[in-house]
């Protein structure tokens, strides 16, 4: 025999207040919301016969998606709200609190159907609440009053003009939140809905009336209609970046002050956004100081101008962290909590039509005011490089204003093409520092690829311009720049050069002798990538057990052509003055000492037999010059 599912009202509302939403506070707003709803039904009322009953509570037991209505209709919602305007005014006192509007109200059997229904979307459908124009679409919002009162009063008249009779005068439907719930008749003169709430133990602060002011000013602050709280009004002129100001000069000022009182800071510049599709449209505050790359951008979102939520993420695109956005939307789905917006293929949309705004206001600061460019890309170049991964305008602007590190100085990377015409580019920041000097010396541009998204900007550059030449640097491709010694110096130092190969063969590198500048530095450690490679294939080796070690080993071992290469700066004179040394052991501590100085002023990483050379020369040379006889002195 089948039974019929029970549902605990309790335990529901349990579940709505523990997982759904976030706080009780968005009790009001739920209720705000029904209200809304309720005028937008009785504006509608007068050119649509069939127009739907829309009660603020009429709306809030019944459940179900509602599909998107069309673009028009969505602008007109987001525009207008409740066509018509509508009043909603809050009283606080006594100890409760009520909501009245002027909407359309209920008649008995619709309060019968919806407000005692909890999950039935099919009767709700039929009576017309899922048009795209009422903001609640998942009817559970008069549930959360069961957050903060055990027991809800509605006082309800319908509008509809079709029939007469007692089932079109005034209903009181008292929820209690133990799951029961009981409809009498009662007076009220003109149509609307009042609902009446009572505060439970503990959630007397959220009725108070200074809460209660705060939170329809929240929630309801740009809403199209006469909101009040105590006879106070709520409603402004509505969404600062829609209203008429005599110059540019005057909105520009007042939404400056609008993004200080919303975001806390003075915007370096402001966009407007608009995504028809989607009856959106707002601002962009572009934030004036730097923030990580990875901070999670949180964006103020109304839906038809109440407040969805204060930190909404995910509504640009990750590389616009650079701004916090204000926006209305008409046709964007909530998820079931109104609390964020539904991922669906319209949000993903909007996320690109943004971002496009964003970029296009990127390309005309670069086209209007080179100056300001400069400025943004010093606060924000992280977002603009990730944008020049996938976005030619964005490397156009990265290569024209984007200044990068390079051997001749700061300068941006359209400017070091000019200058240098056969530049290099490396992709590890500390490989650029040991080799900027001596590349630059030789008249070897040399950009510094190693920041982020720096490498892969270089290597995108043909596709702008297809004559750019930056190839990446092999270090030991440096030797065939310096000087060569005349074949008798070369005949003279072998003896040295014997001793120094001595000094670090074991240590896997090759010692050769070159003049080139900068003449300061008396040695210049230089490996290329399959050298590394080995070096790292021979490290694992080492620290493999033994049927590892034997695979390893089978990959080959380091040719002479892949060994790094110590270079020894003739041009300088503590490199001579070694390289003339007659004793071998002395010229081999002192070959050692120069290169453990290489490795550290290279930023190499050091192996464990790299830091005992690097010891052991020392304390050779501290021994040398401590048993070294000193002059006599003058008598």
């Amino acid at each position: 025999m089948e039974q019929a599912f029970q549902v605990d009202l309790r335990g529901v509302v349990d579940l709505l207040s523990r997982h759904l939403y976030s706080s009780p506070r968005v009790y009001l707003r739920e209720l705000l919301q029904n209200a809304v709803d309720a005028s937008t039904a009785r504006a509608a009322l007068g050119g649509d016969a069939a127009a739907p009953g829309g009660n603020a509570a009429g709306r809030g037991a019944a459940g179900g998606n509602a599909p998107r209505g069309n673009a028009a209709g969505g602008n007109a919602a987001a525009g207008g709200g409740a066509a018509g305007g509508g009043r909603v005014r809050i009283e606080t006192g006594g100890g409760t609190l009520r909501v009245h509007d002027d909407g359309i109200g209920l008649t008995e059997d619709e309060v019968h159907t919806l407000l005692a229904t909890i999950g039935r979307s099919s009767k709700r459908d039929e009576l017309g609440f899922a048009r795209s124009d009422f903001l609640g679409q998942f009817g559970i919002g008069l549930l959360s009053a069961f957050l903060v009162a055990d027991e809800i009063e509605v006082v309800t008249r319908s509008a509809r003009a079709a029939g007469s009779g007692a089932a079109h005068g005034a209903v009181r439907w008292i929820g209690s939140s133990s799951g029961h719930y009981r409809v009498e008749d009662a007076e009220r003169a003109e149509p609307g809905t009042t609902v009446t709430l009572r505060p439970r133990p503990g959630a007397s602060d959220l009725m108070a009336p200074a809460t209660v002011a705060d939170l329809a000013r929240t929630y309801g602050g740009l809403l199209p209609i006469d909101l009040t709280v105590d006879g106070v009004k709520i409603t402004g002129a509505g969404p600062p970046w829609r209203a008429a100001y005599p110059d540019p000069a005057r909105r520009r000022r007042a939404l400056d002050a609008y993004c200080r009182e919303t975001f806390g800071f003075d915007p370096f510049d402001v966009i407007d956004l608009d995504v028809p599709e989607a009856g959106l449209d707002g601002v962009a505050f572009v934030l004036p100081q730097a923030v990580p790359p990875t901070s999670r951008g949180a964006h103020r979102v109304y839906l038809r101008r109440m407040l969805l939520a204060e930190n909404v993420e995910g509504l640009l695109p990750e590389w616009a962290f650079f701004v916090r956005c204000v926006v209305d939307a008409a046709e964007l789905r909530p998820t079931a909590s109104r609390e964020a917006l539904f991922e669906d293929e319209l949000l993903d949309a909007t996320r690109h039509a943004l971002g496009e705004r964003v970029r296009q206001w990127l390309v005309r600061l670069a086209e209007t005011d080179p100056s300001r460019m400069r400025a943004f890309l010093r606060l924000h170049q992280l977002g603009v490089k990730a944008m020049a991964l996938h976005d030619d305008d964005m490397l156009r602007i990265v290569d024209r204003w984007l200044e990068f590190e390079t051997s001749a100085g700061p300068m941006t990377l359209s400017e070091f093409r000019r200058r240098h015409a056969d530049a290099r580019y490396v992709t590890g920041v500390d490989e650029f520092r040991r080799l900027a000097a001596v590349s630059g010396a030789q008249g070897v541009g040399l950009v510094n690829g190693g920041y982020v998204h720096d490498t892969e900007i270089i290597e995108r550059l043909p596709a702008i311009d297809p004559d750019a030449r930056l190839r990446r640097l092999e270090p030991a491709e440096l030797t065939t720049t310096f000087g060569v010694l005349d074949p008798d110096a070369e005949l003279r130092l072998r003896p040295f050069l014997a001793a120094a190969q001595r000094a670090v063969e074991r240590l896997g590198c090759e010692v050769v002798v070159r003049d080139f500048d900068p003449a300061s530095l008396p040695a210049l450690y230089l490996t290329s990538r399959s050298a590394r490679h080995r070096a790292e294939l021979e490290e694992a080796r080492e620290m493999a057990d033994d049927l590892w070690s034997d695979v390893l080993g089978a990959l080959g071992g380091m040719t002479p052509a892949d060994r790094p290469q110590l270079v020894l700066n003739h041009r300088n004179p503590l490199t001579r003055r070694i390289a003339a040394l007659t004793d071998p052991a002395l010229a081999e501590t002192a070959v050692q000492a120069l290169y453990g100085q290489a490795l550290l002023l290279g930023h190499h990483p050091l192996r464990p037999a790299d830091s005992a050379v690097l010891n052991r020369s020392f304390l050779g040379l501290l021994d040398w010059a401590v048993h070294t006889p000193a002059p006599e002195a003058d008598q």
